[in-house]
């Protein structure tokens, strides 16, 4: 087992999160979220695009992050890494919380809606998400995550990439790559 990984993927991936960066997840992290996303995905500030990429995002603070901690207005990063870590340990849990995450990240993810995401729209996506990592990080997690090398990133690659980054300890998964770098490089 390798909490160490697992523990630093999960870090990571609430200072991303944390979009304000005042260390809470809340509500208003996943509005900025979901406006950055529509912003670099092309989608005019009040547009019906926005309002449907924000509301993705408040999908996931209300069904998603807000439940595992009893329904808290913000959540610590503590708290965060000590609720995301009881998925790993939890396949059918991870499969329903974190699948149901990666679905609603694909919606945003497939701007074209033709159920696979390209290289274009993993970079918008990708830097909506992570911003500040950049095209490079970017293009390095897409090579790593298209599992079959078509060039796309289907349901199940990209899906499979947000589960394992989220719950898996297995240091070759390719969804460690998530963030376009292994979590456990220079170290």
């Amino acid at each position: 087992m390798n909490d160490d990984l697992l523990t630093t993927k999960i870090a990571l991936g609430f200072d991303h999160l944390d979009a304000d960066g005042d260390g809470r997840l809340t509500e208003h992290d996943h509005v900025l979220m979901g406006e950055a996303a529509a912003r670099v995905l092309g989608h005019a500030p009040g547009s019906d695009a926005e309002r449907r990429i924000v509301d993705a995002f408040l999908t996931v603070w209300r069904d998603l992050h807000r439940p595992h901690v009893g329904g808290a207005e913000a959540i610590t990063r503590e708290q965060f890494v000590a609720s995301t870590l009881t998925l790993a340990d939890d396949p059918r849990a991870a499969a329903a919380t974190v699948g149901r995450l990666a679905e609603v990240f694909l919606s945003v993810a497939d701007a074209d809606g033709n159920g696979t995401v390209d290289p274009e729209e993993f970079r918008a996506f990708h830097g909506a998400h992570f911003p500040g990592l950049g095209r490079d990080r970017a293009d390095t997690a897409f090579r790593h995550l298209d599992r079959n090398g078509d060039g796309v990133l289907s349901r199940e690659e990209f899906v499979d990439a947000i589960v394992e980054y989220w719950t898996s300890r297995d240091p070759e998964a390719p969804g460690n790559w998530w963030t376009g770098a292994h979590p456990l490089a220079g170290r």
